[in-house]
């Protein structure tokens, strides 16, 4: 601080400052160390804007002060944004390169660590600090310091510190507002606990919330987390540049030289001047009473001064001063402290001489001024800078890669739970309930995935939508979720029938679709990497028909159809070229009699073929039982769709390592080993896999990780 203030200034919430009349200020001492020196012409002054006085150009500035408060400034074409630093940092990388005017940058970034901020908060890593000090340019990320408490078992953030110019009402405002529009999520309470101690504000969480993503939400979105752009331009010599810290610091270097150098001279000037003075006094000392006789005689001072200018060898400026002299002078005490004085000039003169004549000298008067202030006005460091591998951290960094069931009701609730809630049964077992339905909802489908991946959105229109799973709301096993319709941005009547979990987009996979009449598309990945905010279209569907499911593959698998109906076809993927994002496809078998698509599965001979009715039975029949046919036929049959058994509701290729979830449209789920299931021929009913209550179906069925990892 430079300036010391009383009264009201205004404050971190942006409160405007009292009326003139209220306030008063004066001078810190560190501002008149930056004064010293200014009355032994070492600075320039020139007239003031309307020529009444005259002030300096620059200041003799005994600290770096453009390094240490900073500057900020916009001219045309131009602009100056130099952070704040620490006064002890900069003080030993000054002294470092007076001792070594080779040094490196690297070499000085030992000493300054980088810029310190008044208001404290956290750089995050060191990138952009060293850019900007080896080129002049940089942006660093400035962060507000926080730290998690937990109150009555809720997790609640606390914020200590906050970016270098953030108002801190602006800034909660602008955190209520992001709540309000469901931007943040998890956030209970705002409260500002600040006072004259210092900042302290209080963000209460639900106990739901997860504080690292609602933080690193809160880091995204507000001014919790601020970019500094870094731009050292300052003027030398009366020219704009871009310099770097090395720079900086050099200038500074050499401007405390040309002020030490002029004040030496300065000094040594009124020294020699004194001095001579004092040589014409002692000349007249030693001579009194013949001066003292010369002057009586004398008619007039001018006369007098003549006299003794003539007499004595003296000049004039000598002569006036022992005119001048009073008669207390004569004593012998003052005689000797005339002569002493002489004496200590004589020595400051050679001292002063030396320092002229010697630039280390000056230079070592620059460390131990330096030094001197370092010891009186040094602080702490209030700056944290911490070690980040990016200063952009993703969401997906704070979340734990594991996997979760991903649950979807008939009205369109979805929500995420550990795989791990599930617990294993055996065949015939009644389950667990997997969500609270209301009456007319039913749960609709579940699936797996892994928290950092993408899930593919298809909906019945044939459009495509993506979120990450993270952003999926985590609930508990009783709970519905969140309406899907508040994370997507659904038309009219479009609701979510396909899901694909994504860990990344490349070329070297496809998407293949199918349709409830039958219809086939493949198209790359690629091609569904950035869906736009409403969405885009995934396939053009005939009027009536609908997408039903999408897989991922490497474009050389098999696919298998099968039909409500208790029908399926297997055919070669080859046999469906690429087509472009929004082309509308091919013909994947032939249906009759009112018959419909219920799923489409790769195939593997390796694996068998779960089918499962809507009235709890399925069996597994190996796929190599399909017989690969040209894509388009009508299949052959699946299961049988006995009074018993009712329509097919899903199937799934598995092996004796997976587990299946069955789930009903009452919510009820079970967990079962697929080698509870009996492997049988494709012409048969199977046996019975789920109790189901009166007037409840089955509804979908999947298949949890197995030896593939899908």
């Amino acid at each position: 601080m430079l300036v010391d203030g009383q009264g009201n200034f205004g404050s971190v919430d942006g409160d405007a400052p009292a009326a003139m009349r209220y306030t008063e200020c004066r001078l810190t001492k560190l501002a008149e160390e930056m004064l010293d020196d200014i009355d032994k012409k070492t600075v320039r002054f020139i007239p003031n804007f309307d020529s009444s006085t005259t002030e300096p150009v620059v200041l003799p500035s005994k600290l770096p002060n453009l390094l240490i408060n900073g500057s900020s400034g916009i001219a045309v074409g131009m602009a100056t944004n130099i952070p704040p630093h620490n006064i002890g940092e900069i003080i030993d990388a000054a002294v470092m390169q007076i001792d070594n005017p080779n040094i490196s940058i690297e070499e000085l970034m030992q000493a300054i660590q980088g810029p310190d901020f008044p208001t404290g908060a956290l750089i995050c890593g060191r990138a952009g600090i060293k850019e900007a000090y080896s080129t002049g340019r940089g942006k660093i990320l400035v962060r507000a310091k926080t730290s998690i408490e937990h109150d009555k078992n809720k997790p609640v953030i606390i914020v200590n510190e906050i970016p270098f110019m953030v108002n801190k009402s602006e800034l909660l405002e602008e955190a209520a507002d992001l709540v309000r529009d469901k931007k943040i999520v998890g956030i209970a309470d705002l409260r500002d606990e600040s006072d004259r101690h210092g900042i302290r504000i209080v963000i209460e969480l639900r106990k739901d919330a997860d504080s690292n993503v609602v933080l690193n939400q809160l880091f995204q979105h507000t001014r919790m987390q601020t970019t500094f752009g870094i731009i050292m331009l300052a003027l030398v010599n009366n020219e704009p540049k871009i310099l770097n810290i090395k720079q900086l610091v050099h200038y500074y270097i050499e401007h405390r030289k040309e002020v030490v150098r002029k004040r030496t001279l300065f000094d040594l000037n009124k020294a020699q001047t004194r001095a001579h003075i004092l040589e014409g006094l002692i000349i007249a000392l030693a001579n009194i009473n013949n001066v003292i006789k010369l002057i009586k005689d004398s008619k007039s001072v001018e006369t007098a001064r003549e006299a003794l200018t003539s007499n004595f060898n003296l000049t004039n400026e000598q002569a006036v001063a022992i005119l001048e002299m009073r008669l207390q002078r004569l004593t012998s005490l003052e005689q000797e402290k005339i002569k002493q004085e002489h004496a200590g000039l004589l020595k400051l003169i050679e001292e002063l001489e030396l320092i002229l004549s010697n630039p280390q000298k000056i230079l070592d008067i620059i460390k131990k001024e330096l030094s001197e202030l370092k010891e009186k006005y040094s602080d702490k460091r209030r700056t944290q800078i911490i070690e980040v591998e990016s200063a952009d951290i993703e969401t997906e960094d704070l979340i734990k890669d594991e996997e979760m069931a991903i649950t979807i009701t008939n009205s369109g609730y979805i929500k995420r739970l550990p795989l791990q809630t599930y617990k294993l049964q055996h065949r015939g077992g009644k389950g667990v309930i997997a969500t609270t339905t209301k009456e007319e909802d039913i749960v609709k489908d579940i699936f797996i995935a892994s928290t950092h991946s993408y899930i593919l959105f298809f909906t019945n229109r044939g459009k495509v939508y993506w979120l990450k799973v993270y952003s999926l709301p985590e609930a508990g096993r009783q709970a519905r979720g969140k309406a899907i319709v508040n994370l997507l941005e659904l038309g009219n009547n479009e609701t979510v029938t396909a899901f694909v979990p994504v860990r990344t987009f490349d070329n070297a996979h496809y998407l293949v679709m199918a349709t409830r009449k039958g219809t086939v598309k493949k198209t790359e990945l690629m091609a569904y990497s950035n869906p736009r905010r409403h969405g885009i279209v995934a396939i053009t569907l005939e009027e009536g028909d609908e997408l039903i499911n999408v897989e991922l593959t490497d474009g050389s698998q098999q696919i298998i159809l099968a039909t409500k109906n208790g029908l399926a076809v297997r055919f070669e993927e080859r046999d469906v070229r690429p087509t472009g994002r929004s082309a509308q496809g091919v013909r994947g078998i032939s249906l009759k009699d009112n018959d419909e698509v219920i799923g489409m599965e790769v195939a593997s001979d390796e694996k068998s073929l779960l089918s499962v009715t809507e009235n709890g039975y399925g069996k597994r029949t190996p796929i190599s039982e399909y017989r690969l046919i040209s894509r388009g036929g009508s299949g052959v049959i699946n299961i049988q769709c006995s009074e018993r058994n009712g329509k097919v509701v899903a199937i799934c290729p598995v092996t004796d390592n997976d587990d299946i979830i069955f789930i009903s449209r009452n919510g009820i789920i079970i967990r079962v080993p697929s080698t509870d299931i009996s492997v049988i021929g494709r012409n048969t009913q199977g046996v019975k896999i789920m109790k189901l209550e009166e007037n409840d179906k089955v509804v979908s069925a999947v298949k949890v990780a197995g030896d593939n990892g899908k």
